[in-house]
This record gives structure tokens, sequence and C-alpha cells, in this order.
């Protein structure tokens, strides 16, 4: 039986490099993947891209009211597709992971989804959390902070000054950019954990 797969980490973890290294490791056998990618995440447009620098277009860019299985079926019959790998899998709506789950389970495909824990206030992502539910296997990718600990959280970074507050959602780059932090300088740079969520907006 196929499986849904969540690989997460904290910024910097290598998600994107290492979701890209995969499919090129199918394509190397004569395999046939899919690249799926949220299209909340508008950091690189229509492509995977990795920060050292490695990128390929994706083959559907999914909206959040999209299905995730009609996508896939309107770009290539489900029977001609080897694996399905999602990129930023945090932006997924848990109806979206739903649909993942049984593409897997009920249609013999494997979905790879890469993807955050959780936001800069240490909160879970809609998708993430319906990911860490019901996935078959989650790994943990691991970087490390600024000190030399093992990086755990995401914090936000706005006119150089780390912030605890703000929409969910704020693309790395264009409204805000971030550092991957361990616990302890986590609570020092930012403060306590779980600042208040605003209702508009929603980011990484």
């Amino acid at each position: 039986m196929a499986k849904l797969y969540f690989r997460y980490g904290a910024m910097n973890s290598s998600k994107s490099a290492l979701l890209l290294t995969a499919a090129y490791n199918y394509e190397e056998r004569d395999q046939h993947p899919v690249l799926v990618k949220p299209g909340t995440d508008t950091k690189a447009g229509h492509s995977v891209a990795s920060r050292i620098g490695v990128e390929r277009p994706v083959d559907i860019l999914l909206g959040p009211d999209e299905s995730f299985l009609a996508a896939l079926e309107a770009h290539r019959p489900l029977a001609d597709i080897d694996a399905i790998f999602v990129d930023e899998a945090q932006f997924l709506t848990p109806a979206q992971v739903d649909e993942a789950f049984m593409v897997a389970v009920t249609r013999g495909v494997p979905v790879l989804c890469y993807g955050l824990r959780g936001d800069f206030m240490t909160r879970s992502f809609p998708g993430s959390l319906r990911l860490m539910e019901i996935s078959h296997s989650i790994e943990e990718l691991k970087t490390i902070c600024r000190c030399g600990s093992k990086a755990i959280f995401n914090a936000r970074i706005v006119g150089g000054e780390f912030v605890s507050h703000g929409a969910q959602v704020a693309i790395d780059g264009q409204q805000a950019t971030y550092e991957s932090l361990c616990g302890r300088c986590y609570l020092e740079k930012v403060g306590p954990l779980g600042g208040p969520v605003e209702a508009s907006g929603s980011s990484r």
C-alpha cells in the first residue's frame, strides 16, 4: 500500500532541496513524479526553489479552494503517476490533506509532503496539523540555530526586529524574513511562546 509522508523541519532544513533530489531520483529511473505546490506560497512563483540554487517548475499550483484529486486528474491520469511531491505542504488545507491520504491509500500513489510544522508564533498550520494526524510516516528534517543547537522554531523578522504577533502567513522575503531558532534563543529573542493571531491574512 502506498503511503502519505510528512517530512517537516524548521526553515533552512533543506526541505525543498531534498524534495527536488527525491523527484530527480524517480525521473532518473524512468518514473513519473508530479510536483505540487500550494498557490499561497508566491516566493518562487510556479517553481520549487531551494536556497542552494536548485529550482524546477511545479506541475500543479494548487489553489486553496481546489480539489487535490481533481487537480491531479486534470494534469495526468493517476495510473501514469508514480509519486506525488508537495512543497510548502503547510499551506494545504485539511481537506486537501485528506484527499492526499485517499490518493495514497485508494489509488496506490505515494504522496510525499515537505513543509513547516509551526508558524512564527509556534502554532501549527492547519495543513501541518492534519498531516501530523493522519500521515503514515512523519520525519523531522533537522537544522541548527545560530548558537549551534537544534533549531525547532521559525522566528519572524520585520524591519530588522524579531516580532511575536501578526498574520500567520507572510511570505519569506516579501513581507518578512525568518530565522530558525532553538527553544532557548527563541525565548530570548522573541519572547513567550504563542502570541495572538490576527484575523487578517495568513503566513509562514
